[in-house]
């Protein structure tokens, strides 16, 4: 079989179990199948030469892409990652509803960044890589607000880096958001469909 054929045949794998990420895709009406990647990512980002967000967002893409494509090689698979970045200072998901509020509370009347990164592997090779970003800006919020937040979503403020999800009650967080949709739900996916038009896997 060619190169050629090995691509266009090849079954595509998203290396995550995000549900957001999942839905994306699904509603983009790519046909594909999840495997999650188990990627030590603080390992890789104590590696990492260079550790702006994008950078790391960039990073452990890479890595999660190239994990699942070891254990499936044939296949065309998306690696993706988020960071979120207040200045230099980068944040990672929170582990209670504590460290929650602290991010929250941190973040609350700045303007932060979100740094979303895809790549695409095939047989332990990336054959495609980038990076998009938005920009977020918290309102004032007061701690009452604050705490009626985290009474309303519970356990759920754990699940994304931000500690807020703007297809639900999040969005109350903000006053301002520049940049796209996909990329702040963590794939940015006008990119990645392009790459998939330019190998032959959607029509173009």
């Amino acid at each position: 079989m060619s190169l050629s054929e090995t691509i266009t045949r090849a079954p595509i794998i998203l290396a995550s179990n995000s549900v957001a990420r999942r839905q994306l895709l699904e509603g983009a009406g790519v046909s594909f199948e999840s495997c999650a990647a188990l990627v030590d990512e603080r390992a890789i980002e104590a590696e990492l030469e260079v550790s702006g967000p994008g950078e790391v967002a960039e990073a452990l893409s890479r890595a999660k892409a190239l994990a699942v494509s070891r254990q499936r090689p044939t296949a065309l698979v998306i690696g993706a990652d988020q960071t979120l970045a207040l200045g230099a200072h980068i944040f990672h998901k929170s582990a209670s509803r504590q460290a929650a509020r602290t991010v929250l509370a941190t973040l609350r009347g700045q303007t932060h960044r979100l740094y979303s990164g895809i790549a695409v592997a095939q047989a332990g090779e990336i054959l495609d890589a980038h990076v998009a970003v938005a920009s977020l800006s918290m309102r004032g919020f007061s701690d009452a607000f604050l705490d009626s937040y985290l009474d309303q979503v519970g356990d759920e403020v754990t699940q994304s880096v931000g500690c807020y999800q703007l297809e639900g009650p999040g969005i109350q967080l903000f006053e301002r958001i520049e940049g796209d949709y996909f990329t702040i739900l963590g794939l940015p996916l006008l990119p990645l469909l392009a790459f998939l038009r330019s190998i032959g896997r959607l029509d173009d």
